[in-house]
């Protein structure tokens, strides 16, 4: 149901938007070029790419789905149109969007690069009702890139993130407080933000499947499996989300970059360059934004399954050399010749850096290689990615970058 924005009260006592943008990084290849409009589509990384990024509602129709593969794909709609992403052009849209936003209401929880949460409460009183808000939201965002979005309102994160996907694409749905219980009510569980897999199980092994169910199961025994996030699930389900906006962005609890791979890619020498090519973009990034790490995750995605390794410096790094000789020891320690599909590398629990150094670690050393990352980073970053790197990088395959979900303008997240 769709509602008139000025059928609702004016004041609600909590009104909250989430902004969703209509298969983004689709819809801007479209702007830009306009003989791909009302084409089924599909972005991969690179045109070299064989995994779908994400795709048209056009491709979508033929039941074309991100993560699938190109050919895959092709066998469902022969007429697929493939295009390399452009992670920078999606970057400085999204700033432009999440920008036209917070001029209407500065009060934003950028969610990911194509959605944000906005917090309309305070400015009821300088505009008037919360659909009122929502029409200028979707106005702006409009005029600042010609790109349609999809707004849901309610009283809260959970349900304006479920009314936002309902009437998909250009939608504007509001579900009234008072009537979040009752329209959740028949949704499956697994339709909320961050409902899915385990906790899913979880909940259906209870009776819970619908979100109707939820109130015939006791908060404390979720809270006994999953915590204070258990007792915000038992609201979520409700239409009583308790959540506040998170305005500032928080330091990461990971910092990693990942990559597919050429189906079954067995050649350990080519895993390696792989592996070298993101230690190379997880270190660069980590100096960015001024963190270091003493544990990383160095993983190959095998026959749907995760492989791999959590590894500890002595101390917390940023060196680049000091993450390829971890990866050259995890590849040959779990690699034994099966088909990989995808690299990993994550930096666990990443802190910012410190200044005073070790007494036990090489100083000499240790400030000659941060004067090398220094004078390697300066220079990729006035010509470009891989200018100056690792040797091997030189004859590697084309690793274009691909935007990351979480990416967020400003902060430590503002990167590629």
């Amino acid at each position: 149901m769709q509602y008139d924005t000025n059928s609702c009260p004016v004041h609600w006592e909590r009104a909250i938007a989430l902004v969703d943008m209509n298969c983004f990084f689709a819809a801007v290849e479209a702007l830009d070029f306009p003989e791909l409009r009302g084409e089924p589509l599909a972005i991969t990384n690179g045109s070299l790419g064989t995994c779908i990024i994400t795709c048209s509602y056009e491709a979508r129709a033929y039941g074309i789905k991100t993560g699938m593969r190109l050919k895959e794909a092709r066998k469902l709609c022969p007429e697929l149109l493939q295009r390399p992403t452009r992670p920078h052009v999606y970057a400085e849209m999204s700033a432009r969007i999440m920008r036209a936003l917070h001029d209407v209401c500065p009060d934003m929880e950028i969610f990911s690069v194509d959605e944000a949460f906005i917090d309309m409460t305070p400015c009821q009183s300088l505009y008037g009702s919360p659909g009122y808000i929502g029409r200028l939201l979707k106005q702006a965002v409009f005029d600042a890139t010609g790109l349609p979005c999809s707004i849901g309102i309610s009283g809260d994160k959970t349900t304006a993130k479920y009314a936002a996907k309902l009437n998909k694409p250009d939608g504007f749905t509001i579900i009234p407080p008072w009537e979040a219980r009752q329209r959740l009510a028949g949704a499956a569980v697994t339709e909320l933000c961050g409902i899915a897999g385990g906790i899913g199980r979880f909940l259906a092994e209870r009776g819970v499947h619908v979100c109707g169910d939820m109130q015939h199961l006791p908060i404390g025994e979720l809270a006994r499996r999953f915590g204070n996030s258990g007792r915000r699930i038992w609201y979520m389900a409700q239409g009583l989300d308790p959540d506040p906006l998170h305005l500032d962005v928080a330091d990461p609890k990971t910092l990693g970059h990942g990559k597919v791979l050429p189906p079954k890619t067995v050649d350990k020498e080519v895993l390696l360059t792989y592996l070298i090519h993101m230690a190379v973009r997880v270190c660069a990034r980590l100096r960015r934004h001024q963190f270091e790490a003493s544990e990383f995750y160095i993983g190959l995605l095998i026959n749907r399954q995760w492989l791999g390794r959590r590894v500890k410096t002595s101390s917390p790094t940023n060196d680049t050399q000091t993450l390829i000789h971890l990866c050259k020891y995890v590849l040959n320690d779990i690699h034994n010749g099966q088909p990989v599909y995808q690299v990993q590398i994550t930096a666990l629990n990443p802190r910012r850096e410190n200044c005073q150094l070790d007494l036990f670690i090489d100083s000499e050393y240790n400030q000659q290689q941060s004067k090398v990352n220094a004078v390697m980073d300066s220079i990729n970053q006035r010509y470009g990615e891989s200018t100056v790197g690792p040797g091997r990088l030189i004859n590697k395959s084309e690793m274009p970058n691909v935007i990351a979900p979480s990416w967020k303008p400003g902060g430590h997240r503002q990167s590629i």
